[in-house]
């Protein structure tokens, strides 16, 4: 199911949203600037675990395999070398930030920034602009290092904002249970928009990055699986601690759909 808006409408203006799609694309641009160089300067910034995970001593020692092109005398051929890993740009432990900002092409830039303007406006709103913000910084942390623990030999650089608005659709389910989601299913015998309940929206989302997690290798490259995971579960407990931190039992009366958290 692919979402095409909710029937929530936020009382702010959705700054910090709006910026960081702003912030990915001019990353994005920068990328397809670089030209061949684009794939260096993916290496250098995205989150490489066995990278951030070796040693200083043996860094140098963390080698990668890569296509290239070569002229021969019997023309230009495609060949496999080896070399160093290329170190990263700011400190190791800085690439679970940066990674974020970064996307490997245009439908995954696409897909991400379309699903952070669907689901990102209505929880800066409940969360506001500074509270939100570290949220979803934390959430793209929390994805970031699930997949370190889920692979930490990798040297495929991880890369894409997807761990961190997992942790923005966890919030989501959480502040709306009762939102409801305008879908498209892009299948022929049943193609057509309908109206899902956000949790059924997004638990079938939830369960999905779950099933392929449990039955992909991410050491062979492709999608982080359990980056999602990671950023989902962690929107879901942040949100939901700061609920109970703002439970007053003097009004069981139910919360306005929009009220501020903080």
């Amino acid at each position: 199911m692919f979402p095409l808006h909710d029937n929530i409408q936020p009382q702010s203006f959705p700054y910090v949203t709006y910026g960081i799609i702003a912030a990915c694309c001019v990353a994005f641009l920068v990328q397809m600037s670089a030209g061949p160089n684009g794939d260096i300067l993916v290496e250098r910034w995205g989150m490489v675990p066995a990278r951030l995970l070796a040693e200083s001593s043996s860094e140098s020692k963390l080698v990668v395999n890569r296509a290239a092109v070569v002229s021969t005398p019997f023309g230009q051929q495609v060949v496999e070398v080896t070399r160093p890993i290329y170190p990263a740009a700011v400190s190791d432990w800085l690439t679970l930030f940066t990674c974020m900002f970064l996307h490997g092409g245009l439908m995954h830039i696409a897909g991400n920034m379309w699903f952070l303007h669907i689901f990102g406006d209505n929880v800066e709103d409940r969360f506001g602009h500074v509270g939100y913000a570290v949220m979803y910084l934390a959430a793209g942390v929390a994805a970031a290092a699930t997949h370190l623990l889920s692979d930490p030999g990798s040297l495929i650089p991880t890369i894409g904002a997807s761990g961190a608005i997992a942790g923005v659709m966890g919030a989501y389910i959480v502040l709306y249970p009762k939102a409801v989601v305008e879908a498209i299913i892009p299948l022929p015998i049943i193609f057509g928009s309908f109206s899902v309940p956000a949790p059924i929206f997004l638990g079938i989302w939830f369960a999905i990055q779950v099933f392929q997690g449990a039955s992909s290798s991410s050491s062979s490259g492709g999608v982080a699986w359990w980056a999602h995971v990671g950023g989902f579960i962690a929107g879901v407990i942040w949100a939901g601690a700061v609920l109970l931190l703002q439970f007053n039992p003097t009004q069981p009366h139910e919360r306005p759909v929009a009220r501020r958290l903080w």
